[in-house]
């Protein structure tokens, strides 16, 4: 079963630990007003039907340059929309002591994702927004299964962390981000929490495409926003990054 590959980036250091083979999966299930890849939201776009066994050559001729943190990560997109695709391909990395991130908005949920979830690694779980109006503002659709997805995690020893983007006037306010550390401060399996700073990089991806970006005017994360926010995760949390 082929996959739908947007575009790959080799030796990355920002989507999980180490140096990683990261591969843009097309296709998403949320619309995201910040989204720096729309380009990757429609299931078909420009990506390229790809072999899995193609992925894995990648990776092993890669493997070298992991190390003991390294490894591949997918992301998106929504690499979950591809979970049945994905399930036989992480199997064989795993054969290959190839470490495994899925990067997710944990949203979609079946037999395939669950699948997925018990075969990779480390799971990087993006929660837009804790309270549900807010999120449907920001995202267009509903974080309760987002919600019930670190549930099972943390029921099933899974290993997770927790990303957040920052967006001011949107996830920035101090209520909602308390309201995130009570829920999630006592997880055993959060490893850590990733700020993600707000940032316009994807703007000109939007014309391009001929669409509206929707947060024309919003600024970019002033130094000051990004560590009160950091100040305020700690409150819940032991490990949090501004990445």
């Amino acid at each position: 079963m082929k996959l739908n590959v947007h575009s790959y980036e080799s030796l990355g250091t920002f989507d999980g630990p180490g140096l990683r083979l990261v591969v843009f999966l097309q296709g998403c299930n949320f619309r995201c007003l910040y989204c720096a890849n729309p380009d990757t939201i429609d299931m078909c776009g420009n990506a390229v039907y790809t072999d899995p066994q193609h992925i894995v050559d990648m990776a092993v001729s890669q493997k070298p340059f992991f190390g003991k943190r390294g490894g591949v990560t997918f992301s998106g997109g929504e690499p979950t929309v591809q979970a049945k695709a994905l399930v036989p391909l992480c199997k064989q990395l795993k054969e290959q002591g190839i470490h495994i991130c899925i990067d997710t908005n944990g949203s979609v949920w079946n037999e395939w994702v669950e699948e997925l979830f018990s075969i990779v690694d480390l799971v990087l779980l993006d929660v837009k927004e804790y309270n549900p109006a807010q999120h449907l503002l920001l995202t267009e659709r509903s974080n309760e299964q987002t919600l019930r997805t670190a549930e099972w995690l943390e029921a099933n020893g899974k290993p997770f962390w927790l990303r957040y983007v920052l967006v001011p006037g949107y996830s920035d306010m101090e209520g909602d981000i308390r309201s995130l550390g009570e829920h999630f401060g006592g997880f055993k399996m959060v490893e850590r929490v990733e700020i993600l700073p707000y940032h316009t990089l994807g703007v000109h991806k939007y014309e391009a495409l001929g669409q509206e970006y929707k947060l024309k005017g919003v600024k970019e994360n002033s130094p000051e926003q990004l560590d009160e926010a950091r100040k305020l995760f700690e409150h819940y949390f032991k490990t949090v990054f501004v990445n």
